[in-house]
């Protein structure tokens, strides 16, 4: 019995120290693979789900967890972590070794194997990933991420809000878990562009159209995420709100902060929101 739960909870971050396996404390290796933004999100297939072996209900900390055998759909919020080296190339829930580097997930009820799509409403950012592994098991928190998968919802300085929603068998046999074509993912993209294009405004037009220094904060195929950004950074320095726009240009929608009197002025505010409140941001320079 205490190798059957020391087995169930050694593939995630989240698990509770056990005497005697302790391992030096969890993070990225050195050196990552290049371009990990890029790796693609798991393709949801049907995968037999087995009644017992990790889809058995188990105790974890006094908590009793009933996994999910059947082709049920499920939709949570909550906060998601990520777990690195310190599990990278041991044994899953699933009895897979764990690549911190493939998109994949540990949860506590979803069905092992199962697919899963992660939402972070900050930002707008989705993937898909694979579940194969339990946990966490720490109050409040949904999901363990893989690194990659964190990475690309940037989500690798902790612990943050998520939107978890299970691909069923039914969506995987219909084809609609893919996003229509007319409708791309949120990608982050720092306005590097030399010329002002025609643009659209959902911000202040006149703000939009002044010259000047700007923040770019982040650029998004849909609204909503940039609107969820925009939150985000008004939360974080109040004073920014009457500085920030949201510009509809060359299809996507940048949040921007602006303008900024000088350029000093526009790098010292980026610097401070990184340092407090881990906000990136990009110069964009529109005189």
């Amino acid at each position: 019995m205490l190798l059957a739960a020391l087995a169930l909870l050694a593939g995630c971050a989240s698990r509770p120290t056990v005497p005697g396996v302790g391992i030096d404390r969890d993070g990225p290796l050195p050196n990552p693979p290049p371009d990990l933004a890029k790796v693609p999100d798991a393709q949801p297939r049907l995968e037999s789900i087995r009644s017992g072996g990790p889809n058995k209900p188990y105790e974890v900390l006094g908590e009793r967890y009933e996994p999910i055998t059947g082709d049920e759909p499920y939709v949570d919020k909550g906060l998601a972590s990520w777990y690195g080296r310190k599990f990278h190339g041991r044994p899953t829930a699933s009895g897979e070794v764990y690549n911190m580097y493939a998109m994949t997930a540990a949860h506590a009820t979803l069905p092992i194997p199962s697919y899963a799509r992660v939402r972070n409403p900050a930002n707008g950012r989705e993937v898909i990933v694979r579940i194969n592994d339990r946990g966490p098991f720490h109050k409040g928190r949904i999901i363990d991420l893989s690194y990659t998968a964190a990475l690309k919802l940037d989500l690798l300085r902790g612990t943050a809000p998520v939107e978890v929603r299970r691909i069923t068998y039914a969506e995987i046999r219909a084809g609609n878990w893919r996003k229509p074509g007319s409708e791309p993912a949120p990608v982050f993209v720092p306005d590097t562009s030399p010329g002002a294009p025609q643009r659209e405004t959902t911000g202040s037009p006149v703000a939009a159209a002044a010259a000047g220094y700007w923040l770019q904060f982040g650029a998004f195929a849909r609204l909503d995420g940039a609107e969820a950004l925009r939150q985000r950074v008004a939360e974080a320095d109040l004073t920014l709100l009457p500085l920030l726009t949201i510009v509809r240009e060359a299809g996507l929608h940048r949040l921007r902060a602006g303008p900024f009197p000088s350029v000093e002025e526009a790098r010292a505010t980026s610097a401070r929101l990184r340092d407090e409140g881990g906000l990136e941001s990009s110069l964009v320079d529109k005189r």
